[in-house]
């Protein structure tokens, strides 16, 4: 078993593809993968590091308890955990165009939540290069995770997995 997992929500779309593209640069011996709602909680201490995919798609998605986010759940279900010890790594996918008022904000939810469980963070992805107005997923000159943006970047997209890839796998320690 592999000591780092990548975990995306949701399948079938932009956020799965682009987590297959960063497993495939990151190795099979290297981390194990799955969609979120297939993750078994009872697992979650078998893992040292965590990549975590998701999608800004509006905040009342991500935010509200709706019986189709998964990432909520993840993070209801862990309210009483600790995640010292613990690496994590983000991506997340926006569009720059239609909301640019909003760009990858779910970037900066994720870090809220693993920062409350005291988790370390790693990954953090230079801002030069994107057009947008705002983004909860930032602080100064760095994005919290890999912003992607498939809708009006697509084609950036390949060479900013490979260089992030290899930039948590030093930062990880793998």
């Amino acid at each position: 078993m592999n000591k780092t997992i990548l975990l995306y929500w949701a399948p079938g779309g932009n956020v799965e593809k682009a987590a297959k593209a960063i497993y495939e640069h990151m190795g099979a011996d290297m981390l194990d993968m799955m969609d979120l709602a297939s993750f078994d909680l009872d697992r979650f201490d078998d893992y040292e590091n965590f990549i975590f995919g998701i999608a800004t798609v509006g905040a009342e998605i991500w935010r509200d308890a709706k019986g189709d986010n998964h990432w909520n759940d993840f993070f209801v279900s862990t309210e009483n955990k600790s995640f010292e010890g613990k690496t994590f790594a983000f991506f997340g996918l926006g569009d720059q165009v239609l909301y640019p008022d909003h760009f990858v904000d779910a970037l900066g939810y994720l870090k809220a939540e693993v920062d409350k469980r005291k988790g370390s963070i790693v990954g953090f992805w230079p801002t030069e290069s994107y057009t947008f107005t705002d983004s909860e997923g930032i602080a100064g000159d760095k994005f919290f995770g890999l912003a992607l943006d498939e809708d009006q970047q697509d084609n950036l997209t390949p060479e900013r997995i490979k260089a992030w890839t290899a930039q948590i796998k030093r930062e990880m320690g793998l």
